[in-house]
């Protein structure tokens, strides 16, 4: 196995007769279906603001809106009630969802029909907190197919697909999500998934850190049995290596955000394509001739560019690291450092997965109607706190975009609060999260097998050859 510091030698990774045969399994799924409240007082933000619905499509019945899920006693037609999603009666719609992203998702359909016979994941426990969309329920149903039982929540207050949460739910997953939640409520969730009588996890699965560190933080005893954790995105890579450098990591980790089949496709193809499909479903804008500043030029910097370029627009960028930099410069953008261009850009696009990249002094200095929006995992690269001042007020427009208006009237375009744009906007494209899905998959299915000794508290990344024999 390789290991994140990029050295090279002998993989540890003993590749399974039913990987080598991905490749005649693909074509199979080509074909076409035949199938016909409870609010944190922490939060000092509106009531719209967590009022949310999905921008893809909605089917949430008025009259449930006003009702926190937590509230509800709901049961799916089996009488289970260990779930608690918006409203269960959407589970029909979530599942017409989940067989689309099924033919878009050739991979993970691909493994979960050879590998289903030998159940690699019998008898894991996997608890999950991801992004909750049709496309994590394939990979869900996937993973229980291959013998695992999975207990999930989500990883974005704003990213849940509401009919497919219920969907899961009524197909018999411990799913604990909404689209909308309070911060309460998100901490709330992955605690009923971890926080079981006569259940404990023993592998997970996260995207972002967060569920990781909640067990830290309150359960620091059940790393005595979970075999291991398979993490997405690069912020949630980034407290792996801090908890591995403090000596705090005490089991074997899975970098999948660094993997070749991540990296090079999901992280830029994927935003490539929903960047604008983000800022269109929430500002209508047109693209030409506007100035964008783009912050990063890693995988999701260059396929914000590379879209934006391809409109028309005149795309800036500012990067720290020399090679990324380099690499702006040679694909014809222009360097610069963020105070330069601050007053006369149209939108700021954050994507470093860093902290306070857009400050409230650059947040003061934009010009009129700027629009402000973020494209790494976390919310914390704009500085959003600091815009929740009694001089500023905050003015709900639609879904997941807010006008924070200054005391002299200009007015910047907030959207999703700060959070994930693609996700929490718009949709993904999921041919891409297959590939991104079966990584995970793997992952999973490589540490869960693993000999013991084979993997030391340590973050890993998967081979190259491990990633591309689903390609």
């Amino acid at each position: 196995m390789e290991k994140w510091d990029g050295n090279e030698g002998t993989s540890a990774f003993h590749m399974p007769e039913w990987m080598i045969q991905f490749a005649d399994q693909k074509q199979e799924f080509n074909k076409r279906p035949t199938k016909i409240g409870r609010r944190s007082l922490s939060r000092s933000i509106s009531q719209s603001s967590t009022d949310s619905y999905s921008s893809a499509a909605s089917y949430t019945d008025s009259s449930d809106d006003e009702t926190s899920p937590r509230d509800k006693q709901q049961k799916n037609s089996k009488g289970s009630s260990d779930f608690c999603v918006k409203n269960i009666k959407q589970a029909e719609f979530g599942r017409r969802e989940i067989e689309i992203a099924e033919q878009e998702m050739p991979a993970l359909m691909a493994l979960r029909k050879r590998a289903q016979g030998e159940k690699p994941l019998a008898g894991a426990k996997i608890v999950g907190c991801t992004h909750i969309t049709a496309q994590t329920a394939v990979l869900m149903e996937t993973l229980g197919a291959l013998g695992a039982q999975c207990r999930w929540a989500a990883c974005n207050i704003y990213s849940t697909l509401n009919e497919v949460a219920a969907a899961l739910a009524e197909s018999g997953f411990p799913v604990f999500a909404w689209k909308g939640e309070s911060e309460d409520d998100f901490w709330w969730c992955i605690d009923r998934c971890v926080n079981v009588e006569g259940w404990q996890p023993n592998m997970i699965l996260d995207d972002g850190g967060d569920l990781t560190h909640w067990i830290y933080k309150k359960y620091p005893n059940m790393f005595k049995k979970i075999k291991g954790i398979v993490e997405e995105s690069v912020t949630g890579v980034h407290r792996l290596y801090q908890l591995s450098k403090a000596g705090k990591l005490c089991v074997p980790a899975m970098n999948v955000n660094d993997s070749v089949t991540k990296q090079k496709f999901d992280n830029l193809y994927c935003c490539r394509e929903s960047i604008l499909d983000g800022l269109k479903r929430t500002t209508d804008m047109m693209f030409g001739g506007k100035q964008v500043v783009v912050c990063g030029y890693g995988e999701v910097g260059k396929g914000c560019c590379a879209a934006l370029k391809a409109m028309g627009s005149i795309v800036y960028v500012t990067e720290i690291d020399p090679i990324c930099a380099l690499q702006a410069c040679m694909d014809g953008f222009r360097l610069v450092k963020l105070n330069e261009v601050i007053r006369q850009v149209d939108i700021v696009i954050t994507c470093t997965g860093n902290k306070n990249v857009v400050t409230r002094e650059h947040l003061d200095r934009m010009k009129n109607s700027c629009i402000v929006c973020n494209m790494g995992h976390s919310n914390t690269e704009i500085d959003v706190a600091s815009l929740r001042t009694p001089e500023l007020t905050w003015e709900r427009v639609r879904s997941q975009v807010d006008h924070v208006i200054w005391p002299d009237g200009k007015r910047i375009v907030l959207l999703a609060e700060g959070r994930l744009l693609n996700l929490s906007c718009s949709t993904v494209p999921t041919f891409v999260l297959s590939i991104t899905a079966t990584t995970q998959a793997l992952a999973l299915i490589e540490l869960y097998n693993a000999p013991e000794g084979r993997y030391k508290q340590d973050v890993y990344l998967l081979p190259k050859k491990m990633g591309i024999k689903f390609l």
